[in-house]
């Protein structure tokens, strides 16, 4: 018989070029497992990649799965709807089909959503109420907490501000790694690492950047005048190289007693989607936590 104590959950973090699979006892990550997702894969194809992640950290001690995917979800029946940067998955019954294979509980939502409670369980969101989680990486989005409670919105469709129409495209296309190949047509990772070795050319790059995150940032101050924005993904880590200049473009914000008490900082766990997406069951994992709540 499992102890009570020792009973664990398995989370999932599923992104457009890759997915992470990690077991979770008690806040932290006992087992990862990560593997790339086959660029333009089928539905089955990305589902066995899912899986294989899974065998790997699944013991019998797991008693849930959560997943976080990149895309709308029907939280209730578990069905994933239109992945944008996985073409082939337009409707995915993806509950259903682990529920049937590991016979645990599955619960399904978006990925940022899970990153915005793993801040919100386990990172720098433990301190605050209300709070934007906000994903820059292969794209832009948020997840949004407002008292202390996750937001998804009627279609698991809340904090999707990339997709907002911005310029001659959206935010998403000037406010994530998609900008270098859409602007300059050069690769995210060589502007960053020609940035370090202070390159004038990509460090002006990221001012240029920062001076659209800033916009988007604004758009968000708008819309719901959060406490803390934290920012995690890929692009983020470059956090240097352009906040000035998107802290320039904020301070244009119509309401400077706001800005006065606006924070945004890089999230610390490279973990914190896994964890999240643990947390996706909520009695098992989170009663776990030995966080003192809100």
């Amino acid at each position: 018989m499992i102890n009570s104590q020792h009973i664990s959950t398995i989370g999932v973090d599923l992104g457009g070029t890759k997915v992470r699979s990690g077991r979770v006892l008690n806040g932290r990550v006992e087992a990862s497992h990560q593997l790339p997702v086959p660029k333009g894969g089928s539905v089955d194809e990305v589902i066995r990649v899912i899986c294989t992640t899974i065998d790997e950290v699944f013991t019998p001690t797991v008693k849930a799965i959560g997943v976080g995917v990149p895309s709308v979800v029907d939280i209730d029946q578990g069905i994933v709807y239109d992945v944008q940067n996985i073409p082939s998955w337009k409707e995915v019954a993806l509950k259903k089909i682990l529920e049937n294979k590991y016979n645990v509980e599955v619960a399904i939502n978006n990925d940022v959503n899970c990153f915005a409670l793993g801040e919100n369980y386990y990172g720098i969101g433990r301190e605050y109420d209300n709070f934007v989680a906000l994903i820059i990486g292969t794209g832009m989005a948020a997840g949004v907490i407002i008292d202390n409670k996750i937001y998804n919105g009627s279609n698991c469709g809340a904090g999707e501000f990339g997709m907002i129409s911005y310029l001659e495209h959206n935010y998403e296309y000037y406010c994530s790694g998609q900008f270098f190949t859409n602007v300059h047509q050069q690769n995210g990772e060589s502007v960053y690492f020609k940035a370090k070795e202070g390159d004038a050319g990509s460090l002006d790059i990221y001012v240029e950047f920062g001076t659209h995150l800033g916009n988007a940032i604004k758009t968000i101050l708008y819309a719901l005048d959060p406490e803390i924005i934290i920012m995690g993904g890929s692009v983020a880590s470059a956090y240097p190289f352009f906040k000035r200049s998107l802290w320039e473009s904020i301070d244009q914000f119509a309401y400077s007693p706001a800005l006065e008490k606006l924070k945004i900082e890089q999230s610390t766990n490279t973990e914190i989607a896994v964890l999240g997406a643990a947390t996706l069951n909520n009695t098992i994992e989170v009663n776990q936590l030995s966080r003192t709540f809100k």
